[in-house]
């Protein structure tokens, strides 16, 4: 059987939203506005005001998989700033888990975003199979 994998991704940058800090805090508490803004989000549900049920599509290699887990809010400074973490499952492909810290700054009417995220993504039980060729 081959040894379990994890594969690590970074992604930082940032952009300048057309309005300002207030609206744009209140579209990043929005559910459907914080789907749209985390990569392969396909669904997310809140059961509480600062957790989530998500469902992420991701990609490792040659395997796409769903993780099913939860994404809560921590270290909230409205309208400033906040972290979101993710942990989840994906079956047979894994698990997949990261966090982004978000920070806004007011810029006249405009609004500056800076994220900063990590992920990462460890393969399972679909890495061990491989095919055995006799001769």
């Amino acid at each position: 059987m081959f040894p379990a994998k994890i594969c690590v991704g970074q992604i930082i940058g940032e952009r300048l939203i057309p309005a300002p800090i207030g609206a744009t805090w209140e579209a990043l508490n929005d559910p459907e506005a914080l789907k749209a803004c985390i990569a392969g989000c396909e669904s997310l549900e809140a059961v509480e005001a600062d957790t989530f049920v998500a469902v992420l599509a991701a990609r490792v290699g040659p395997i796409s998989a769903r993780f099913k887990g939860m994404a809560r809010l921590s270290n909230i400074q409205p309208p400033n700033s906040y972290e979101v973490t993710f942990e989840g499952q994906g079956g047979i492909a894994g698990f997949g888990k990261g966090s982004a810290e978000v920070s806004l700054t007011e810029q006249g009417y405009q609004t500056l975003l800076r994220y900063s995220a990590r992920a990462q993504v460890g393969v399972g039980s679909v890495w061990g199979w491989r095919p055995r060729v006799r001769f």
